[in-house]
């Protein structure tokens, strides 16, 4: 079997590029693997230093959008997990461009390109901020898409597009949406390896508004393993929610970095809110549990701690991708 993983050079991609490569996922233990990626900003060959030379591995570096060599590469392939995006909310709000040119544009060419090549599976890796924001209840896969950043409106058109190959073409589509996720190899620009590594560097650490906002999250592996059972068992057609189960607010979270890295509430700064900031998103996950099993395994304190340990022993990973220019110097903000 071959499989496609676009954007496997990114956080969540890599991850579950070496973890099939390894073996975990059931079905796919012989599995031959097609990498394409763009290697943008937050691409990067070194998140899969390990498993370059193994002879079940081939890398394109190739743009989504760009249709002939997607079509190469799709030659031979059976599944299709569809990571490659523009994920930063915060580079969405600044300016949206990319964000439509990757996750949509770029999605549509790779489900043109997959049903001319009869793909027998295409997942699209989506997020729960497709659902928009929600007080009180849990969001359940029929819930409506009510986006509200240019970032979660790109992957809701994504979906929309997928879904439409499906009832229009027969496209074997299954959609995940999963929580905040965590882990190594994350691009320092998201909260936790931001927070991590500036707090590591003496710096102080940028924590919007009043930090009440509450996000649940999932780590890495359990995420990819969900990944992984819908590629193999998911029903066509169908969107699977993929959550941790742990709802924490950001202050909270920011609680818990100090805490585990010797810190204090000094090296907080309270910034203005970002634009059209959701304040709590929470999804229910009983329809992965029951159809395919999964439950995650990593519990969210030790994977944390885990995850600040990784960062602290992988300087010479992240420190390159906080040169002036890769990062906005207001998140990097001056030694305390």
């Amino acid at each position: 079997m071959r499989v496609l993983v676009t954007g496997g050079a990114g956080f969540i991609g890599s991850n579950f590029v070496r973890r099939m490569l390894a073996g975990a996922y059931a079905g796919f233990e012989d599995a031959e693997m097609v990498v394409l990626d763009k290697l943008t900003y937050a691409g990067n060959l070194g998140n899969l230093a390990d498993v370059l030379d193994d002879p079940r591995l081939r890398f394109v570096r190739a743009d989504v959008c760009d249709r002939d060599a997607v079509e190469q590469a799709l030659a031979g392939v059976r599944t299709v997990v569809h990571f490659a995006a523009e994920s930063h909310v915060d580079r969405s709000v600044r300016d949206g461009d990319a964000f439509v040119a990757s996750n949509i544009v770029g999605s549509y060419e790779l489900l043109r390109a997959a049903l001319r090549t009869g793909v027998d599976r295409f997942v699209l890796v989506s997020t729960d901020e497709v659902y928009g924001a929600t007080e009180t209840s849990s969001w359940t896969e029929d819930f409506p898409l009510r986006p509200n950043s240019p970032y979660s409106a790109s992957k809701a058109s994504a979906e929309l597009i997928a879904r439409s190959f499906h009832r229009t073409y027969g496209l074997p589509v299954c959609t995940a949406r999963a929580s905040n996720t965590y882990g190594p190899y994350q691009f320092p620009e998201k909260l936790i390896p931001l927070f991590v590594t500036n707090l590591l560097d003496g710096r102080t650490v940028p924590l919007y508004g009043d930090g009440s906002q509450v996000r649940e999250w999932i780590h890495v592996d359990d995420h990819c393993r969900g990944l992984a059972l819908i590629a193999g068992s998911g029903r066509p057609g169908e969107s699977y929610n993929i959550g941790g189960g742990t709802e924490i607010s950001n202050a909270e979270l920011t609680g818990l970095l100090l805490e585990f890295l010797d810190s204090d509430w000094s090296r907080v700064r309270f910034t203005e809110d970002r634009k059209g900031h959701d304040q709590r998103y929470s999804i229910d996950c009983r329809k992965i549990r029951e159809e395919l099993g999964h439950r995650p395994l990593v519990d969210f304190r030790a994977g944390l701690l885990d995850t600040v340990r990784w960062y602290a022993d992988n300087r010479d990973w992240w420190q390159p991708l906080k040169q002036p220019g890769r990062l906005p110097v207001a998140v990097l903000a001056e030694p305390h």
